[in-house]
């Protein structure tokens, strides 16, 4: 499966790529990992005395674009392990067995097992937030506490005409003003934090332009039942803008619904983590320490 359309996006994606990590403004350590799968590259910093905090980017973008504006804050407090998803664009490479038989659990128990973490927390954002929920149902015993950023309780399917309304006609003719009106679509009042960072905004064009969104398909989507949504309530936290179209459109139904221990954040959209990234670095210490106990015993 190609990740990118062709060599030259790949560069320019990679060559973007690394342009944001030097913005992180903190010591990393990048390395990858092989699984069944592919190879995985992780992204690391933070002291590695500090409680583990396993991340997961979205869909459509990478380690280095999505944690751009928390990556210094978070490693203060965490040992931080930003994970480039197979399929997605970033630096891991979908190996062979990458195809219809892929398995999100297994692959995150084999990142995990090399990384010689027992137990962790976990945060992702959008389809990140869903690996957190899946892998906390399946291995409980592994999460110490998850948390949801742009996301929603996986209970059912949102289909793809949510989708298309979303992010077409701009993401299918990614001009330089289309990747503006997405980003405005995507955001609250606080767009500017993309559209004013040249860095990012080269890098997420490249990415609309370059990346082959067919290559995330062997990530199968589970939907839980009410038992199952039942067995993750208390340990998982979701984070949400209330501009966040997605949210709009069913997200912030099923959280009400199900009860599920949200907060929300007025003005705020889909790149909640970017647009108010303070507030939410904050917000991620703070759920986190009430379990720290928990990692140290």
């Amino acid at each position: 499966m190609k990740v990118y359309r062709n060599k030259k996006a790949q560069r320019e994606i990679m060559r973007t790529y690394d342009k944001l990590l030097t913005l992180w403004d903190v010591e990393k350590e990048e390395t990858d990992i092989d699984t069944t799968y592919g190879r995985t590259h992780v992204i690391a910093c933070g002291n590695k005395a500090n409680p583990p905090l396993v991340l997961f980017h979205g869909v459509g973008d990478d380690s280095a674009l999505m944690w751009i504006y928390n990556a210094k804050y978070l490693s203060k407090h965490y040992r931080i392990y930003a994970i480039d998803t197979l399929g997605g664009p970033g630096k891991s490479v979908p190996g062979e067995l990458y195809n219809k038989d892929f398995d999100d659990i297994c692959w995150i128990d084999q990142i995990l097992d090399e990384l010689e973490l027992p137990k962790a927390y976990f945060a992702g954002v959008s389809h990140g937030g869903y690996l957190v929920q899946a892998y906390l149902l399946d291995r409980p015993e592994r999460v110490i506490k998850g948390i949801s950023i742009s996301g929603a309780v996986p209970a059912r399917k949102k289909g793809m005409p949510v989708m298309l309304k979303i992010f077409l006609p701009e993401a299918l003719f990614p001009s330089k003003k289309n990747v503006k009106k997405l980003i405005a679509k995507l955001c609250g009042e606080n767009s500017a934090v993309f559209l004013d960072n040249e860095d990012i905004m080269e890098h997420y064009t490249y990415l609309l332009r370059g990346f082959n969104n067919m290559a995330m398909g062997y990530h199968k989507v589970r939907y839980f039942t009410d038992e199952e949504i039942d067995r993750i309530r208390d340990k998982i936290v979701y984070l949400v803008g209330r501009e966040d179209p997605f949210e709009k459109l069913g997200g912030e139904e099923a959280l009400r619904k199900y009860r599920m221990n949200v907060t929300f954040y007025e003005n705020a959209g889909h790149g909640l983590n970017h647009e108010i990234a303070e507030e939410i670095n904050k917000k991620i210490v703070e759920v986190f320490e009430e379990t720290v106990n928990s990692f140290y015993n």
